[in-house]
């Protein structure tokens, strides 16, 4: 919750002008005449004036300004009264030109248009009035160094918040409480607690509301204990509380992670009527929702007797964070029925939802409702937009609101990279980090965690590297999460021996540094790695959470250790309290499947508690294929056609090579055909290798790069070799109705193959090779490669679409099982 501001210096703008008259229409007469002889004002003066105020404090502000204008004489108060009119009709403008066309200001005056610019946020606008108000000579009081301070809340006025104090103790304010209160606020936002604590400690009189700026600025600056101790000696002096004081106490309190003492706050609450206040229930809705109290902050807003829009902003945010969208979207509908001010509905936490759901649709719906409520313009609100397009996939619209923004912080830098990233145009995303450190936008662990991944998924070793020396100069290669990316990004270009050195090299390690490092010894093909740091990080006291178990399931499934990894599987719900997600059962049917264990995967198919999805069915296709098993094939192929959406054409490719390696062509021709009616293209396969710096992209039977004789003479080379050490090529992987020569020969230009010639013909001898493929290698591949890597004496290392396989004399750490 914000910490406290003072509010009284706008309040008592009414009251710097003359005193409201009753509004009985009988007295009014007698009344002004009464108050023109006291004050010696002149009569029809005094008349207007009332009038005038009359009318501003009903809102005819264009009619007040009439009898303004019609009035033979004016006074100070009538302009004054003027003028603040148009300050709190937000018309600084109008205020500001009638301020400037005055002859006789007094310090009310200037105290009035100073605190239009602190509404207005214009804080050195502010100051300059105020510098200019002394250079004329006008007295300051405590209500005009009240005002200004109130706008004075951000580090950039720093140098002025300390001339304001010099000249508080120059004219002898220093033991004003309200100005005092004022400076400990003011010290207080501008992250100078030490000032704001000396200011405190020497006023010679103090309130409620000096506790509450103090008590406020510890829990914002993170002093939970000063901020609780501060409370605890409020209530020994015997200091009222106020709903100020239990905001900033609830807002210490969530960072104290101490849900009890909260709780106790909470019965203090109920026992002093305070919970009642909807300024006080909102901090205690925010306490239990960053607790993720779901039942207890649902259970708060449902008994709440008094809500706002802000109220509806915190339990929305907190269903949102807690993944419960549903719950989130309903009550938003419910906010739109209210009269609470639509721009400030939570636009931005409704666009992350969005977002996180990749529904465009609501997005959209969402930006519709914040350009009519102007709420658009709001910084956090662009933000959020650039990041919903860009999970989206909209870069177009996401690129125009991107830069149509006044002020391109880190948020929107790493939102556009995050998104483009997130969908594969790893090369934009980093064309855009580039972009964002020459505008000399610092970027942040978020941003270094999407570029590494950019890098990690391009296999680009150098790129890594450079990113890596980009994160130790920024300051962040202590933060265990920018430590845990560079984990993966290692662990993705093949090298495992740096990601464990840094994993063994952090000085702190979480669930998320922990997960990377058995991520990467699944992804690389080690189970007993994988099995044995999992064992290592429950043993370090980590509990382990569903992607620890993803990671397990993996190794054990690329592996062929189904007794394990059924065990593991069991521990999740027994031992461990996990609920296993999709991804769970997918590892699971997979590796039952790939294992031959059919009848057993159906079963866990049937007893799961969702409908298969594609990735389950194209697991079951893909173990059909390996095993031949037609019938099973059909049947999933025959699920897999059915569904409405389907990610590529993997399902009829796969369907057609078993038909194909059966010989039966004609089953071949009707995939086909039933392919193209549904517009489905096939994935066209390419490997890449990085030699100095550059990546060289090839394509099966490729002609196109500039040393492509160089390279199929290498292929020719080796292809004799080959044959002497025995390998024979395995034509069933040529899936097409051709003569046995054409099959072989097409074998020999596959992608993969292509790329190492080229490598090898690059690169010095003996050095390792890293290939990346988009789509599983073919088994004829696999088999000449292990072959390859025995005649160059090379370590090769090849990351296809699911796993890694590192060659070296013959041998893949596969086992052949994949």
């Amino acid at each position: 919750m914000k910490p406290y501001r003072p509010a009284f210096a706008l309040k008592n703008f009414s009251s710097l002008a003359p005193s409201k008259p009753p509004i009985s229409v009988q007295n009014v007469e007698t009344f002004i005449d009464a108050r023109s002889i006291k004050t010696g004002f002149d009569p029809n003066t005094c008349r207007s004036n009332f009038m005038v105020e009359n009318l501003l404090r009903k809102g005819y502000l264009s009619t007040a300004r009439q009898v303004f204008d019609q009035m033979p004489s004016r006074n100070t108060v009538s302009t004054n009264m003027m003028i603040s009119g148009y300050v709190k009709s937000g018309d600084l403008l109008k205020a500001r030109h009638m301020f400037d066309t005055m002859l006789d200001r007094t310090a009310v005056t200037w105290t009035i248009i100073i605190g239009g610019y602190v509404q207005k946020s214009q804080f050195h606008e502010a100051f300059k009035l105020f510098a200019e108000m002394r250079r004329h000579d006008t007295q300051p009081d405590p209500v005009t160094f009240a005002t200004l301070l109130s706008g004075c809340n951000d580090a950039e006025a720093d140098n002025e918040l300390v001339q304001v104090h010099g000249l508080v103790l120059k004219l002898g304010y220093h033991s004003s409480i309200i100005i005092c209160n004022s400076l400990v606020d003011s010290y207080c936002k501008t992250d100078h607690l030490d000032f704001a604590s000396r200011v405190f400690e020497d006023m010679p009189e103090r309130d409620s509301i000096s506790f509450n700026a103090l008590i406020n600025g510890f829990a914002k600056d993170g002093l939970t204990e000063d901020a609780i101790t501060l409370f605890l000696q409020m209530q020994n002096l015997g200091f009222k509380p106020s709903d100020f004081t239990f905001a900033g106490v609830l807002s210490a309190a969530i960072r104290l992670n101490d849900l009890a003492f909260g709780q106790q706050i909470h019965g203090f609450l109920v026992k002093t009527g305070f919970v009642g206040n909807v300024f006080v229930g909102n901090a205690l809705l925010d306490f239990y929702s960053k607790y993720d109290c779901l039942v207890e902050a649902g259970k708060l807003f449902d008994e709440m007797s008094d809500l706002d829009g802000i109220s509806y902003n915190v339990i929305i945010t907190c269903y949102a964070w807690s993944g419960q969208h549903e719950e989130a979207i309903s009550l938003f509908r419910e906010l739109q029925f209210t009269g609470f001010k639509r721009r400030q509905f939570p636009f931005a936490t409704m666009l992350s939802i969005a977002a996180n759901v990749l529904d465009l649709r609501m997005g959209q719906q969402i930006h519709s409702l914040a350009i009519v409520t102007t709420a658009d313009s709001e910084l956090v609100v662009g933000n959020s937009l650039v990041d919903m397009y860009a999970k989206c996939g909209r870069f177009e619209e996401a690129e125009k609101i991107f830069r149509s923004l006044a002020k391109r912080s880190t948020v929107p830098w790493t939102a556009i990279i995050s998104g483009y990233v997130q969908r594969g145009f790893h090369e934009e995303g980093l064309n855009l980090f580039n972009e964002m450190h020459k505008a000399g936008v610092r970027a942040d662990q978020a941003t270094f965690a999407s570029i590494l991944k950019a890098s990690a998924n391009l296999a680009s070793l150098s790129l890594g590297k450079q990113i890596h020396s980009f994160v130790i100069r920024s300051g962040y290669m202590s933060n265990v999460f920018s430590g845990s990316a560079l984990l993966d990004m290692y662990a993705k270009c093949g090298s495992i021996k740096d990601s464990i050195q840094l994993f063994q090299d952090m000085s702190e390690r979480n669930i998320v540094s922990w997960n990377a490092l058995i991520s990467a010894h699944a992804q690389n093909g080690d189970a007993k790695a994988t099995l044995d740091s999992f064992e290592k990080m429950v043993q370090s006291g980590f509990q382990p959470d569903s992607v620890s178990f993803l990671s397990v399931l993996s190794a054990c499934s690329h592996c062929g250790l189904v007794q394990e990894g059924l065990r593991y599987f069991r521990t999740m719900t027994r031992i461990h309290n996990l609920v296993p997600k999709k991804e769970h059962y997918a590892s699971m049917v997979d590796m039952l499947c790939r294992s031959g264990q059919f009848n057993e995967a159906e079963k866990l198919m049937d007893e799961m508690p969702f409908d298969p999805d594609e990735i389950m069915w194209s697991s079951v296709l893909n173990s059909c294929r390996i095993h031949k098993n037609q019938e099973l094939a059909r049947k999933a192929a025959d699920q897999l056609f059915s569904m409405e959406v389907l990610r590529d054409a993997a399902a009829y490719v796969s369907m057609s090579n078993i038909y194909a390696a059966a010989g039966q062509w004609d089953n071949v021709g009707k995939v086909k055909k039933a392919m193209r009616e549904r517009g489905i293209r096939k994935v066209p396969a390419y490997s890449w290798v990085e030699i100095r710096h550059k990546l060289h992209v090839f394509s099966a039977n490729d002609m196109l790069h500039p040393q492509m004789e160089e390279i199929r003479k290498k292929i020719e080379m080796l292809s004799k070799q080959m044959e002497k050490e025995g390998y024979k090529p395995d034509t069933s992987c040529t899936l097409h109705d051709v003569d046995e020569n054409i099959k072989i020969e097409s074998l020999k230009y596959h992608s993969e193959r292509l790329a190492i010639a080229f490598a090898l013909i690059s690169t010095p001898e003996g050095s390792p090779i890293l290939v990346i493929k988009n789509l599983r290698a073919c088994t004829d591949c696999h088999a000449a490669i292990k072959v390859i890597s025995k005649i160059i004496r090379r370590e090769i290392t090849v990351r296809d679409s699911s796993r890694f396989h590192h060659f070296k004399d013959g041998i893949c750490s596969c086992g052949d099982y994949w």
